[in-house]
């Protein structure tokens, strides 16, 4: 799977993607940090690549509809979240893309699960 990471997310994310045999680039390496939210998921959809991400404005369907995109993966924290809470959500995310695809889909990734939203007119399924 192509993956774009959020400025939120470092390196130290795009290894364990690439670890899993994912193509993996982040916002920093290609210079794209200061990009609002829809021209980075414009990038996205131009590059074919699933952003994964941190930033709770993509998990509104309204404003980003997941069947427009190669996929929108929001990493959801805990209120006190600590560096190895962002490394379990990603193996978390990766198991889920081992299992399933994520395009054209949002998936809210959460320790230990992930919720799809179920657009009424693609009638996805939750895991």
């Amino acid at each position: 799977m192509r993956v774009k990471l959020d400025e939120m997310l470092g390196n130290r994310a795009a290894r364990l993607f690439r670890e899993a045999t994912h193509d993996a680039v982040t916002v920093a390496e290609e210079g794209v940090c200061s990009s609002t939210d829809r021209g980075l998921i414009e990038i996205c959809r131009d590059e074919g690549r699933c952003l994964v991400t941190l930033d709770m404005d993509f998990a509104n369907p309204l404003l980003f509809r997941p069947k427009d995109y190669a996929g929108i993966a929001v990493l959801r924290l805990p209120p006190r979240p600590t560096p190895g809470h962002v490394a379990t959500l990603i193996r978390t995310l990766v198991g889920g893309l081992a299992r399933g695809s994520i395009t054209r889909r949002l998936w809210i990734v959460e320790p230990g699960r992930i919720r799809e939203y179920e657009d009424p007119e693609e009638g996805a399924v939750n895991e």
